[in-house]
């Protein structure tokens, strides 16, 4: 069987069950996720494009949610590439882990401030990709500074990190930490998104 044969998509009812998690989430804690439904298939392929799959080793996501873009990841991920997902939500942790039984995905409860602590108590090399949908615009200066440089970081030499926000409002800091930032844009999203490519 291939990474492309993996059953990676919910069977049943299960498509539901994944909206009304994070609907139930987005009210619970709406500062946290951003948005009250899933990115769009138009931006999880807009941004899993950008992966040289044949170079790459280790990913690291993070805010995972549901996993629309952990999902995706996945099918395409060769055999030998590991998934690190970083959720500071039990009940997302709980979900992916119970929904997504792939040997090459690794979920763990923890901030992305800890990324750097998580590749090493897992024995991962340097990340070639970190994939970042959280909020940065609403949390605070510190955290977001912390965040970045913390990815920057745990990036390889050859790495990207690859985000998407509902907000310009982290542009400065991207273009203060990473040497180059490419910046694109996906209308086919609720909301519309910004996307920013950051390589070292």
């Amino acid at each position: 069987m291939t990474a492309q044969d993996r059953p990676t998509a919910l069977a049943g009812n299960g498509r539901r069950a994944q909206l009304s998690l994070f609907a139930r989430n987005f009210f619970k804690h709406p500062r946290m996720l951003g948005s009250i439904i899933p990115s769009s298939p138009f931006l999880v392929r807009r941004l899993v494009e950008r992966i040289d799959w044949q170079n790459t080793r280790v990913i690291v996501e993070y805010g995972p949610g549901v996993g629309t873009i952990t999902r995706e990841l996945l099918r395409h991920m060769p055999t030998e590439v590991t998934l690190l997902a970083l959720e500071t939500n039990q009940e997302f942790v709980d979900f992916l882990q119970q929904s997504l039984p792939d040997p090459r995905l690794r979920v763990v409860r923890g901030s992305a401030e800890t990324i750097q602590a998580e590749l090493t108590r897992l024995g991962l090399p340097a990340a070639d990709y970190v994939v970042a949908g959280i909020p940065f615009s609403t949390m605070p200066a510190t955290s977001r500074e912390s965040i970045l440089m913390n990815s920057l970081d745990a990036l390889s030499p050859q790495g990207s990190m690859l985000i998407y926000q509902f907000s310009s409002k982290i542009l400065p800091d991207l273009h203060r930490v990473f040497s180059d930032v490419e910046c694109d844009f996906e209308p086919l999203n609720i909301l519309p998104a910004k996307l920013y490519y950051c390589r070292p």
